[in-house]
Order: C-alpha cells, then sequence, then structure tokens
C-alpha cells in the first residue's frame, strides 16, 4: 500500500473516532431522533443527485436503511443523549463483529474458526469490563441502547454482504434516503414537535458544523474514501483501519470532551479491539472486499 494510500486509511478511521465526540456536540443542540434524520437528510442530498442510481435492488436498500439507519444510528444517538459517553461508544460499537460473525453463521452457514471463536469471547469479556465501568460512574440503560445498536449493526452487516453493493459510496447514498422519514416520524412522536422546532430556530454554526460533519464527512467522504480503498486494495489490508476508530473516538472525547480514561476501559479497550481483531482479521477460505465493508460506522 502506497503511503498516500495509508494516510488515507488513517484518515478515514480518525474521521469516524472523532465523529463521536462531534455528535455529543450536535447532541446539545438536537434531540437526538431529529438529528439522527437530519444527518441522513444532509448526507443524501445532494449526493443522491450525483451518484447515479442504484446499483443494488431495492429491497436492500430498505432493509440496510431500516436497521442501519434507524435501529442503529437511532439507538446510538439515544444511548449518547441518555449519558452514554461518546468515547466508550465507539469502543463499544466494535462489538458488532462479534454479532456480525454470530447472525452470519445462522443466517449464511458461515462457520467461524476456534481462533474467530476465540476473539469473540475476548471481545465480550471487553464488554464485560466496560458495563463494570460504566455501572459505576454512568447509566447502564444508556450502555444497553448502544449494545442494542451494534446488534443492529451486525444484522445490517448481514444484509449488506447479501446485497453485495459494488459501490460503497453510491449504496451508502441511496441507504440515507430510507430513514428520513422513520426518524422525522419517530422524533415527533416520542421528542415532540415543539422540541424539534425550537432546536431548528435555535441553530447555531456550532450545530450546524456538527450537521455537517456527521452527514458530509464522515459519511459521504468516509464512505466515498473507504469504498475507493476497498476497490484497490484487498480486505484484508484495509480491514485493520477500522481498529483505529475508537483509539481515536476515545482520545478525541478525552481531550475535547474532557472524558475520564479509567484504568478499567483501557482495559476493555484492549480486550475488545484484540477481540475483534481476532474475530475479524483471521483469514477465512473464502475472504471478499465486501467482509472489510461491513467495518465501517
Amino acid at each position: 500500500m502506497r503511503p498516500s494510500h495509508l494516510f488515507l486509511g488513517v484518515l478515514v478511521a480518525a474521521v469516524w473516532g472523532v465523529n463521536f465526540t462531534v455528535i455529543e456536540i450536535g447532541l446539545d443542540h438536537f434531540p437526538p431522533l431529529l438529528f439522527s434524520a437530519l444527518r441522513f437528510l444532509a448526507a443524501a442530498l445532494p449526493a443522491v443527485f450525483l451518484v447515479g442510481r442504484p446499483k443494488v435492488a431495492w429491497k436492500w436498500i430498505v432493509a440496510v436503511g431500516l436497521v442501519l439507519g434507524v435501529a442503529k444510528f437511532g439507538l446510538v444517538f439515544a444511548g449518547m443523549d441518555a449519558g452514554m459517553p461518546a468515547g466508550l461508544s465507539s469502543l463499544v460499537l466494535q462489538i458488532q463483529a462479534v454479532f456480525t460473525a454470530v447472525i452470519a453463521a445462522a443466517v449464511l452457514g458461515e462457520r467461524p474458526s476456534r481462533v474467530r471463536v476465540l476473539g469473540m469471547l475476548v471481545a465480550l469479556a471487553g464488554i464485560g469490563v466496560a458495563a463494570v465501568d460504566e455501572g459505576s460512574s454512568g447509566p447502564l440503560g444508556a450502555f444497553a441502547m448502544v449494545v442494542a445498536a451494534a446488534a443492529a449493526w451486525g444484522v445490517s452487516n448481514v444484509l449488506t454482504r447479501k446485497a453485495s453493493p459494488p459501490d460503497a459510496l453510491n449504496f451508502m447514498v441511496w441507504v440515507s434516503t430510507v430513514p428520513v422519514l422513520p426518524l422525522l416520524g419517530l422524533s415527533l412522536l416520542t421528542e415532540g414537535a415543539s422540541r424539534d422546532l425550537a432546536a431548528l430556530r435555535g441553530l447555531d454554526w456550532q450545530g450546524a458544523g456538527a450537521l455537517l460533519f456527521v452527514a458530509w464527512v464522515s459519511t459521504v467522504f468516509g464512505f466515498g474514501a473507504w469504498g475507493w480503498l476497498l476497490r484497490r486494495h484487498p480486505a484484508s489490508t484495509v480491514a485493520p483501519f477500522s481498529l483505529l476508530v475508537p483509539v481515536f473516538g476515545m482520545s478525541s472525547a478525552a481531550l475535547f470532551l474532557g472524558e475520564p480514561v479509567t484504568g478499567l476501559r483501557w482495559c476493555a479497550a484492549v480486550l475488545l479491539v484484540g477481540g475483534v481483531a481476532l474475530a475479524s482479521l483471521t483469514p477465512r477460505r473464502r475472504a471478499t472486499r465486501r467482509d472489510a465493508a461491513s467495518c465501517v460506522p
């Protein structure tokens, strides 16, 4: 891999890690479900007019849009709004690799090797340590929502494998069109029209900047650059960059939000990232480029 390609891989991981800190900032300006809806609206427009027609069947776009956009991101934003720290969220979401492996085994018949099973057990131990750390200082309900978001991400990963999109950016832009109305409807039902209107009327440069970052930088640029790398390098070369996401996530949250990084949290990080590395990066008999596409947030 060329130095410029290495730099791009690290840059994408940094963008996705810092994205959790930016989400935390955005949640100070928007209700969580409204924020998530606006994020997908801004990601879809005007990009949907520039990427061309969908390259996979609409059933896959709708399915991934509902599971990834509504369930996964709705739960992440709601969990963070309920008190889940940004840095810990970036770490806990990596358990999606375990959910993906378990669901793929049940649905696709993919049998994990002993090394992969060991990696999943190590990652689960990391989640246990993170739960103990969060339980001593924060709401476990918010922690559970982020774990549930990781499970939804695992389902969407398997759906994405079934869809086999040839163009990651095209797929993500069209997927982004699906969650907008469901999330807006849920926001009106649970957060209330008055709260949503107050957030929109009080929008300032900081809120707008957070929205544009999560929509254009994290989603459009992130997925576009990741897909560009996947078209030029094997999945086994690109996928390891995703393990840097919680490193940047925890570091940026500590630096910009003042979130403490306890000894238990570092222990959880080592176990979770190490376990995910074993579960995700051990070569399979038939590795495909789309496997690495399931590692992105």
